[in-house]
């Protein structure tokens, strides 16, 4: 079993009977969900950050991942934090949020924060032929990073490339993602940067248009690149996100 690389683990903080539950992105680690999770549970939330399966290790491991890998990752994480709290929000990033609203579709969530999420992949002739692609070519290279805070990139935690076959089943996690979002009842918070390079504006709008959801809410910000949970504007989305859940929770 590979070791998680230092600084990457998954993370619990102990508060009240209202769960957070943390899910971090593609490629990602709970890093980029830990200050996040500091500031919930600093305001007297129980906040759990989930490690998804072949994440924060090497870039190998997520080649062996599959999607619902990444669904059970989250239900284990939502089963622990059920033994201690009374209601649970689920927070993501990115693929986090593909997972968070995928997943309140068939669980009793109390609310959803979406981040950064994406409704579809960018057109790409690749992407029909990516599940056999990934024998020829076993990796694809990341676009330019977005930051707008250099100084919270140089200790950021992601693995270097896009191993081939874990696109192939984030490809499968979007067809679930579409045909979950009719099906959300919960409230949801979209939150997405203006200036997001990685994910176009324009998916938060199609989420929201989807969603099932009576109460569904969208804030757009700017100055942020994608990982908008850990760039300039950080502390804007969560005082969103918290200011969403204590409102839903009462």
């Amino acid at each position: 079993m590979s070791a998680i690389v230092s600084t990457a683990e998954p993370f619990f903080f102990p508060g009240g009977r209202t769960g957070c539950l943390l899910i971090h992105g593609f490629t990602g680690a709970p890093k980029e969900m830990r200050e996040m999770g500091e500031y919930l549970n600093q305001r007297g939330y129980s906040v759990l950050g989930v490690r998804l399966t072949g994440h924060a290790t090497q870039p190998e491991d997520m080649q062996r991942a599959r999607w619902q890998d990444w669904l059970l990752s989250v239900e284990d994480g939502w089963h622990l934090l059920q033994g201690v709290t009374d209601r649970i929000f689920v927070c993501g990033l990115s693929m986090g949020g593909i997972l968070s609203l995928s997943f309140a579709a068939q669980f009793p969530v109390a609310g959803v924060v979406a981040m950064s999420t994406p409704y579809e992949l960018p057109h790409d002739p690749r992407l029909p032929y990516v599940r056999y692609l990934y024998h020829l070519q076993p990796k694809m290279a990341k676009g330019e990073p977005d930051w707008f805070d250099p100084e919270v990139a140089k200790d950021h935690v992601d693995y270097p490339y896009y191993p081939t076959r874990a696109i192939a089943e984030l490809v499968e996690l979007l067809k679930v993602l579409r045909a979950s979002l009719p099906q959300v009842s919960a409230p949801v918070l979209l939150i997405h940067s203006l200036d997001d390079k990685g994910v176009a504006p324009e998916n938060m709008k199609k989420i929201y248009a989807a969603l099932g959801s009576p109460r569904k809410e969208m804030l757009m910000i700017e100055n942020s690149g994608h990982a908008i949970t850990r760039d300039q504007q950080r502390g804007q989305v969560f005082a969103a996100a918290e200011q969403f859940i204590r409102s839903v929770a009462e």
